[in-house]
């Protein structure tokens, strides 16, 4: 077996792609058949667009000319820089021969070589298996811990919009002298500055388990690479944002909808409030806000898929509130090298 990098040409190639979409989809997917899972599109718009925040990598273990695993690195770049995160999938009839195992000691050599401290990686478990799960002893017997639990949720869309609007009105009181405002792709200039201020928190605030984070460099720039990489992956990117009258970014809650695919899934990601401006309902009044925009742009849309540290209350209370139900654990390792 074979072991190897994948170069600029490889990635340009469709083919050897679509071989590797196949043997991921198939590995993620075992076992939770009915889990959403991103199109060959969208991989083929994310992994060949640019994010000066991060380098990735791909490898590919080959039997002969025939690919039977493969892995992702990303290597932070302008903060956290003692990190790396990774992804390893090894195709189902190729279990048990050592292929796994022989994929994250490669990753773990470039990890090492590149002066890195904490390798990260997560993988999705039934709620009753996730202490005895075969993934995470695997991951133990690798020497890797646990580090944190998020849940995963579904909501089932379409939602009522009078429910909706009954969520928009029960948080309006209580946020009175803030505007709310939602923007498809780009946003306007004047806002972006204090928009990636407040990104950048998410990651020291957000509950993250025995792992520590710096505040993300989410810098204009970067902000602009991210919108253009949504847009490859066949995307479209609901912003809606809580302003203060003079116009600073304190909340936000972003949906990722699928506009040139046949996919109905909307990702969910971060829905965060500035920590000096909580206790005003900005967070549900944002995810409320932003599920009626993209509800209006796609009528056909069928699920939401979000996921929250369980220990995080406050967005699992909002969650809960709207409907979301639980179907799975994330659950994220860390080996400290």
């Amino acid at each position: 077996m074979d072991i190897v990098e994948l170069d600029a040409a490889a990635l340009a190639d469709d083919a050897v792609m679509r071989e590797l979409y196949d043997i991921s989809r198939r590995a993620e997917l075992l076992g939770r058949e009915d889990a959403p899972f991103w199109t060959f599109e969208e991989l083929i718009g994310a992994f060949r667009s640019k994010d000066s925040g991060e380098r990735q990598q791909l490898f590919a273990a080959y039997d002969g000319d025939r690919m039977v695993g493969c892995a992702m690195l990303w290597s932070f770049l302008l903060d956290n820089t003692d990190k790396a995160w990774f992804g390893v999938d090894v195709d189902v009839p190729e279990r048990r021969r050592g292929v796994g195992r022989a994929l994250l000691e490669r990753i773990e050599q470039v990890v090492k070589a590149d002066g890195r401290a904490l390798m990260l990686t997560d993988t999705k478990l039934p709620f009753d298996e996730r202490e005895t799960h075969g993934y995470r002893r695997f991951a133990e017997v690798c020497g890797f811990e646990l580090s944190n639990y998020e849940v995963v949720r579904h909501l089932q869309l379409p939602v009522p919009d009078d429910r909706i609007q009954g969520w928009i009105d029960e948080a309006a009181p209580r946020h009175e002298g803030y505007t709310i405002e939602t923007y498809v792709d780009d946003v306007p200039e004047d806002l972006v500055e204090s928009l990636c201020v407040l990104l950048g928190q998410l990651a020291v605030d957000a509950p993250t388990g025995a792992v520590d984070f710096e505040e993300e460099a989410m810098t204009p720039e970067r902000f602009a690479e991210n919108v253009a990489t949504i847009k490859a992956m066949g995307r479209a990117r609901y912003e809606t944002l809580a302003l203060t009258p003079e116009r600073l970014v304190v909340a936000q809650s972003t949906l990722a909808v699928p506009v040139h695919s046949d996919s109905t899934t909307v990702f969910q990601w971060g829905t965060f409030v500035h920590r000096e401006h909580r206790g005003h309902a900005l967070g549900l009044a944002t995810k409320a806000v932003n599920l009626r925009a993209a509800q209006a742009s796609r009528p056909g849309l069928r699920l939401v898929t979000t996921q929250n540290a369980e220990t995080n209350g406050y967005m699992v209370s909002i969650n809960e509130k709207m409907g979301f139900e639980p179907v799975e654990v994330s659950t994220e390792f860390v080996k400290r090298l």
